[in-house]
């Protein structure tokens, strides 16, 4: 464990953040998860609306630094490449 006094502090502070940052990683997949099932279940109404919502919770994942931006877009290439095959 850390003896300066900001060690410390530093140390608590990136707990703080590692444990905001896996929440709201936690969010983001369970968005896009959610969206997946409506896919397999053929529910085009509720894919798109989902869809939507896992855009956004990546897009919010970028700003806040959780992921790159180049992967959130490639992640929604590939979700709405999946709502255009079920609905073609």
């Amino acid at each position: 464990m850390a003896n300066i006094k900001s060690a410390i502090k530093r140390a608590k502070t990136n707990e703080v953040r590692r444990l905001r940052n896996s929440s709201q990683k936690s969010a983001m997949r369970t968005e896009i998860k959610k969206f997946l099932t409506a896919v397999e279940n053929q529910d085009k109404e509720q894919a798109t609306i989902l869809l939507n919502q896992a855009t956004r919770s990546l897009d919010k994942a970028v700003t806040k630094g959780l992921i790159h931006k180049n992967t959130a877009a490639r992640k929604k290439s590939r979700l709405a490449k999946k709502l255009q095959t079920m609905n073609a």
